[in-house]
């Protein structure tokens, strides 16, 4: 059997909704996150991944990838149980499980469907990575537990929307360019090695129908993270004469003719030493600032996330299969 369809089976097996619920416990934004990710930091119990001479691996892919889920979901959750929650936009009042009358069942349901998405991309990771579905391991593989945000994040529609957007945007930058990387590899192109270690299972390494497959899988999940950038967008009520909240125009929500790579040249690490990469750009939510409320912790939104879903409110599917 190939580690491919080992890695398949594997990924089927964690990406079950139900045991999220029941076992997991229910841009150019900045430019420093290369002092968390890829050297010494000075978080209590964390291990940096350590960076390649000249281009990313898969290991250091799916761990980025697996900060910005993280970061996702912990963004996703506060804003669940937050104030913004209650904007009329929302739940008018209410809470994120009971939406007052006048508020909107179908935006509450947009955040929720988008948190379970979330959870269920970092689950993933975490299988490719080798990692505990619980989230234990994140620490030690040079994952942060805590995040933070402007001041005022979760308070109004107005602070949020724009951060949330500016997150989603970067997330898909990052996943097309995890695309791009996982085509280098499998074709030994620009410097990228097909030679890469499965973390998942020791001593064995990918084959290039692997490499091909997660180029596929990262497509799928930056298709989703479009959704979510234009649902984002879709929420506060807006008018073609006043098509702005703050100071960020959202009208039309789906406002691009082809998503944005932000001008990525890496995940971790940046081809031809550039600092244009997806760990840089989610610097300021890594580290506190005068600027940056105080962390918000992962932890809390991954083990209760499921209390803020509303039943009913559920998503399917799984990862494309291998050609």
């Amino acid at each position: 059997m190939s580690v491919g369809k080992v890695t398949q089976e594997m990924i089927d097996s964690v990406v079950n909704r139900r045991s999220f619920l029941t076992g997991a416990g229910a841009v150019g934004i900045g430019a420093a996150a290369a002092t968390l990710i890829g050297c010494s930091n000075s978080m209590s119990g964390t291990t940096s991944v350590m960076a390649s001479a000249s281009t990313d691996t898969a290991t250091q892919i799916f761990t980025a990838a697996l900060i910005a889920e993280d970061l996702a979901i912990t963004t996703y959750y506060n804003a669940l149980v937050g104030a913004v929650i209650k904007d009329p936009n929302l739940a008018n009042g209410g809470t994120a499980v009971n939406v007052s009358a006048g508020g909107s069942v179908v935006n509450v349901a947009y955040l929720q469907a988008a948190l379970l998405e979330e959870v269920q991309h970092a689950q993933l990771l975490r299988t490719l990575l080798g990692l505990s579905p619980s989230g234990s391991g994140d620490i030690g593989a040079g994952v942060p537990a805590t995040f933070y945000y402007p001041t005022g994040t979760f308070d109004t529609l107005a602070n949020f929307v724009p951060i949330l957007l500016a997150l989603e945007t970067a997330f898909v930058g990052a996943y097309m360019t995890a695309v791009e990387e996982f085509a280098s590899m499998a074709a030994g192109y620009n410097g990228f090695s097909s030679t890469q270690a499965n973390p998942a299972m020791s001593g064995s390494n990918y084959t290039q129908a692997d490499l091909i497959l997660y180029a596929k899988v990262a497509a799928s999940i930056l298709g989703v993270e479009a959704e979510h950038r234009a649902l984002i967008r879709a929420i506060p009520s807006v008018t073609i004469a006043s098509p702005t909240i703050g100071t960020t125009t959202v009208l039309p929500a789906n406002n691009v003719n082809y998503e944005s790579q932000a001008d990525l040249t890496g995940l971790i690490v940046g081809v031809g030493g550039s600092s244009s990469t997806a760990a840089a750009a989610l610097t300021p939510f890594l580290a506190s600032s005068s600027a940056q409320s105080a962390g918000f912790s992962f932890t809390t939104a991954n083990s209760s996330f499921s209390s803020v879903i509303t039943a009913g409110v559920t998503t399917s599917g799984s990862i494309p299969s291998a050609e």
